[in-house]
């Protein structure tokens, strides 16, 4: 059964029936409030590993989360299995668990005004009309392409996999609704070696929309590429220099950002960036601004986890923090007003002030780009960074070899403040979108 054969719609109007009936068991049940969520997915993916078939997955999931309130306690329960029996059963179970917990003042549903007033369509529903075989068939072709490089001595795989999701959500202040999106991908991860070794790389397209995927010929052609450009990597000395951060890797940096700047670390006071809002961050030049309804976004969505609405908005202004990252719930903790970001940010975009790659290794002269971070050294309360590291060392403005077993060192804060350039050559597969990234110096060390 391919994806666009999966009936979205009959799904949707079972979930949403599912909703207000254990919306009404929660009531039924002396609840003073009650929210729940469905889940369902349906998709398949196929592996190929040197020209033979290695696996065939199928998905065909589903789950139902429920949260009741009796006063100020809370309790969770979720499931797998959704017939009536068992919903009945996980809501007296929540219920029950409830008298035991304690109080907290700030449990609650998001304030009724804040709830998404209508659902946007962002066209994020578009099935791939693919079944297994012929997933099969691309899986071999973007294999054979990356195998193609005399170079490539080993392959751990090439996956092409399609899955279509509804989420749906109600609660007791009267809302439900739901939404459907899909997601298409494909990999390929591959060995290069030589006389002095091996090395490991691969690439993957990933996108809602089946036309706008990079060829598989095209993901196996990059990923052989990136392994072969490895071969030969050595140390180098400690030193201080610049470091560039390709957009895998600035990503990384955004995301230990945006956890410093929401609301669970700000409420327990575990962050380096505490009682920032309204003050400069980072240099005047960078924006970042959420835009969570881009039609067609990979990470798009009309209402969050708490059913709140969606909206665009500045996080960063002029190098500022005009924005924390809040839920319903940690909003109440630090006395502010939701963000609607319960699930994380979407589609969070940081403003380039430069070309694109080859410009910015241009521009550095000399120093590390990094293109793998290894390991978590990262000290949330402190910022102290330190990531084990591989990638190319530049000279006159060119990569000259591939450098490896080294670590890249210092201070998140520091480093937000001193970013020199960020690229145009955006990365839009994650939440968070942004090009490479370069800080004029880091501690690097090497042997």
């Amino acid at each position: 059964m391919k994806t666009q054969d999966f009936d979205i719609a009959a799904a949707r109007e079972q979930a949403l029936s599912l909703v207000a009936q254990v919306l009404d068991e929660a009531a039924r049940r002396n609840a003073d409030a009650a929210e729940v969520s469905v889940g369902r997915s349906y998709g398949f993916s196929a592996t190929v590993r040197m020209g033979e078939v290695e696996t065939l997955e199928h998905e065909n999931d589903q789950d139902f989360v429920l949260t009741v309130y009796f006063g100020k306690r809370k309790a969770s329960v979720s499931s797998s299995d959704l017939r009536a029996a068992s919903v009945a059963d996980m809501v007296a179970a929540a219920c029950a668990i409830a008298g035991e917990v304690s109080e907290d003042e700030c449990a609650g549903l998001c304030d009724p005004d804040d709830l998404a007033a209508a659902v946007a369509d962002l066209d994020l529903d578009r099935p791939w009309s693919l079944d297994i075989a012929a997933a099969v068939e691309l899986a071999t072709e973007c294999e054979d392409s990356a195998r193609a490089a005399p170079e490539i001595v080993n392959s751990e795989g090439a996956s092409v996999n399609t899955v279509r999701a509804l989420h749906c959500y109600g609660n007791s202040h009267g809302f439900s609704g739901g939404w459907s999106g899909t997601r298409h991908g494909i990999s390929c991860l591959v060995v290069a070696g030589d006389d002095n070794g091996m090395q490991r790389d691969g690439w993957y397209s990933l996108n809602r929309y089946s036309p706008r995927l990079e060829t598989p010929a095209q993901v196996g052609a990059r990923a052989a590429e990136r392994a072969v450009r490895r071969l030969g990597a050595r140390k180098i000395a400690s030193c201080k220099a610049p470091v560039l951060f390709v957009p895998e890797m600035a990503r990384t940096l955004f995301a230990c950002f945006v956890s410093a700047v929401s609301g669970p670390a700000l409420y327990r006071k575990t962050t380096f960036l505490q009682d920032t809002l309204g003050k400069r961050v980072f240099p005047e030049w960078l924006c970042m601004d959420e835009e969570p309804l881009i039609p067609g976004g990979l990470h798009s969505a009309p209402f969050d986890l708490d059913g709140v609405g969606t909206r665009a908005h500045a996080v960063v202004r002029d190098g500022v923090l005009d924005s924390y990252v809040l839920d319903s719930y940690s909003a109440r903790r630090l006395g502010l007003h939701t963000t609607g970001n319960a699930g994380g940010v979407r589609n969070l975009a940081v403003r380039s002030n430069a070309g694109g790659f080859d410009d910015l290794v241009a521009e550095m002269g000399s120093g590390l780009v990094v293109t793998e971070l290894i390991g978590s050294g990262i000290n949330p309360v402190t910022g102290d960074y330190s990531q084990g590291a591989a990638g190319f060392w530049v000279e006159n403005g060119a990569l000259a070899y591939p450098v490896e077993e080294i670590t890249v060192a210092g201070n998140l804060k520091d480093m937000f403040a001193s970013v020199a350039r960020a690229g145009d050559d955006v990365d839009e597969r994650a939440s968070i979108r942004c090009g490479s990234l370069l800080l004029p110096e880091m501690t690097v060390a090497g042997k």
